[in-house]
């Protein structure tokens, strides 16, 4: 940046620093998020265009969605905007509703974060500390809106029931293709051909025109309001900001469920999930013995 470009922002920023100083300040920032799914490596290996077209279009509400942040100077509430889904849209994804997560809370002051979950119909209030990512701080700049962002990458691991980043498995193809051909069958673990990744390379963009270390999601702790997220297969974008709101919203703790911290919480999505292979493989393999 010039000297003149340096001076500008220098006096935004104190101007905006005074601004949020205020006990009463609030804004609401508005997100759309994106996650992208090669359909060729995840479920659609033998499907024509077409299939893989329809599939795309049935798993469009689960993979693009709207949030709203409202945020003061040390909380935040995330929660996704509600739509109804188009005809069409839905249909043998509708499972995906058994993980429907609820509104999520962050308390940068206190470190504190809460987020309610419904799992296959039963409430959970996931309650554990924020994840603490290590920013490196960039000089690169770019334009949000009426905005100036500032770049920051970061190293992040993956939760390992993140489904955004969840891919089929590319080891070793060639020998399940043979054993496959070999036992047909056989029952097959769907998750068996599924991996995560353990880390992932996050680039996010925040703004110093807005001092609070808030962000979308789990992201936080940028001298500034996180407005864009690159994360993997997910892109989450700001599309608009409200400062100081004419109506002021209460920004209230999430309280229904049972209260469970992450890793509680990833067990018993693990659990469910191994009853239902070993009751989908038990059909599959009683099935097999009928005449």
């Amino acid at each position: 940046m010039n000297s003149s470009t340096t001076q500008r922002l220098l006096v935004i920023l104190l101007f905006f620093s005074t601004f949020i100083q205020a006990q009463d300040f609030q804004g609401k920032a508005f997100y759309e998020s994106k996650t992208t799914m090669d359909m060729g490596n995840f479920g659609g290996r033998g499907m024509s265009e077409a299939q893989k077209k329809m599939m795309q279009e049935r798993m469009k509400s689960f993979l693009e969605k709207t949030y709203e942040l409202s945020f003061n100077r040390f909380e935040s509430i995330y929660k996704e905007q509600e739509k109804l889904d188009a005809p069409g849209q839905g249909g043998g994804f509708r499972m995906m509703g058994s993980f429907t997560a609820g509104p999520q809370y962050k308390n940068v002051k206190d470190q504190q974060l809460l987020q309610e979950q419904e799992f296959f119909g039963k409430k959970f209030l996931i309650n554990d500390s924020l994840s603490q990512l290590k920013w490196t701080m960039g000089s690169e700049t770019k334009q949000i809106g009426q905005y100036t962002c500032f770049k920051a990458t970061a190293i992040k691991p993956v939760d390992e029931m993140d489904f955004r980043s969840m891919r089929r498995r590319r080891d070793n193809d060639e020998k399940k293709e043979a054993e496959k051909e070999s036992d047909s069958t056989k029952v097959k673990d769907p998750m068996d051909e599924i991996e995560v990744p353990k880390e992932i390379e996050v680039v996010a963009w925040y703004t110093p025109q807005i001092p609070v270390n808030q962000g979308p999601g789990e992201y936080w702790g940028l001298p500034g309001l996180i407005l864009e997220v690159n994360a993997d297969r997910t892109t989450i974008l700001c599309s608009k900001i409200v400062l100081n709101p004419e109506e002021k919203e209460e920004i209230k703790k999430p309280t229904k469920g049972q209260e469970v911290t992450r890793k509680e919480y990833n067990q018993i999505m693990k659990d469910k999930m191994e009853e239902m292979r070993e009751m989908y493989g038990g059909r599959r393999g009683g099935g097999g013995h009928r005449r």
